[in-house]
Parts: structure tokens; sequence; C-alpha cells
């Protein structure tokens, strides 16, 4: 077990940081976002729903045909936008 001496008045700064962190995060956990991970599909979601193969999804992505986000390396599409083109397939 190691013991680490600080003075009070810096152990006072961290403890009001984290009650200040504390709270952001308390403000942050209470906020409804419309963009909660439901609203979003992978690939392989995507592929399944349009019936279609991953090429032609990244070809739909290449020409612009179905917008897209990515974080790191996945890939993510709002499903309002994958509904949209199957109304847009269907009207055809």
């Amino acid at each position: 077990m190691e013991i680490v001496n600080i003075e009070a008045g810096t152990f006072k700064e961290m403890i009001t940081s984290i009650r200040l962190l504390k709270e952001k995060l308390e403000n942050l956990k209470g906020r409804k976002t419309s963009k909660s991970l439901d609203d979003w599909m992978d690939n392989q979601e995507v592929c399944m729903t349009l019936n279609i193969s991953q090429r032609t999804l990244q070809a739909m992505r290449s020409n612009g045909t179905l917008s897209f986000s990515q974080i790191d390396r996945k890939t993510y599409y709002r499903r309002q936008d994958v509904i949209r083109l199957i109304e847009k397939g269907k009207k055809r």
C-alpha cells in the first residue's frame, strides 16, 4: 500500500473538480437525445432490411444514395434514411 501526501489546498481543489464533474455527468445523463442507438443501423442491418449485398451498400454510400456516419471503422446509417429509401423505391 502506497501513501501519498498532498497539500490541503490541492486536496480541496481536487474535491471541487470531482464535484463539478459529477454534476456535469448527472446533467448529461438526464438529457434525452433524439439520437439514441435505436435510431441507427449498422451495415448488416441495412443489408438485411434492403436485401442487398455489402458491395451494393458500399456503392450506395459512394454515389450518395444513402448517407452514413462513421465512428472509427464502423459505419452507421440513420433508420429514417433507410426507411425513406424504401418508400422512394415503392413509389417507382
